[in-house]
């Protein structure tokens, strides 16, 4: 099967990273946050249950956001530039579709050849000052589903859809009638090797386009 569409998680698919974690690292709220982060990942707990609780604890500034920012492009996976070079090259429609922050995520996807357009992310909001105001509530990204819901808003007519991701949370865009490669080179779980199409082991994101093209 060839896709038309096809959509990457960002946090520990694009990058090694988990962004949220690394915020939390950084103000000496880690293994807590972590916890947090994989009992949502797993589907073990809401992705709603957890969402504002971790923000609200981390309080993330204008400059820490910078600081992720770098640290996404810095540590991003093996294989990545490859990937989505040749889809680009192939005329494919790429998009990022995270339940991370945004404007921590611009610059990769720009690193990428990402349009900003095709970027979904949660917005997070600052003061004057650069301090933590909050977040996009709104957004479907900070619950669960809401990568089905987002998948929903860009499927077409007689386009092929496939989601790229490494949580229970892009297994969900399964709702939507998308074809789910689960990545498990750099977390490796049992929910999602259960629950997607296809899955891909391996460091390389490389491998997944044996399933993309």
């Amino acid at each position: 099967m060839s896709f038309d569409i096809i959509c990457f998680d960002c946090d520990s698919t694009l990058s090694k990273i988990e962004g949220i974690d690394e915020l939390a690292e950084r103000v000496g709220l880690g293994p807590e946050m972590s916890r947090l982060t994989n009992a949502a990942m797993n589907g073990e707990v809401a992705l709603e249950a957890v969402y504002e609780q971790r923000l609200a604890a981390i309080k993330p500034t204008r400059e820490s956001i910078d600081w992720l920012a770098e640290r996404y492009i810095a540590e991003r996976v093996d294989g990545v530039e490859a990937v989505f070079a040749e889809l680009l090259a192939s005329g494919k429609a790429l998009h990022i579709i995270s339940g991370g922050l945004r404007q921590a995520i611009l610059p990769l996807a720009e690193y990428l050849g990402v349009a900003v357009e095709r970027v979904h992310a949660v917005d997070v909001y600052f003061d004057d000052d650069g301090s933590y105001l909050g977040f996009d509530k709104e957004s479907p990204l900070a619950r669960n589903g809401g990568k089905a819901e987002i998948c929903r808003q860009l499927q077409i007519p007689s386009a092929q859809l496939v989601m790229v991701g490494d949580g229970k949370t892009d297994m969900e865009a399964k709702q939507a009638g998308a074809y789910v490669i689960g990545f498990g080179g750099v977390v490796n779980r049992a929910i999602v090797r259960e629950l997607a199409d296809v899955y891909c082991p391996g460091p390389n994101l490389s491998e997944t386009l044996l399933h993309i093209l």
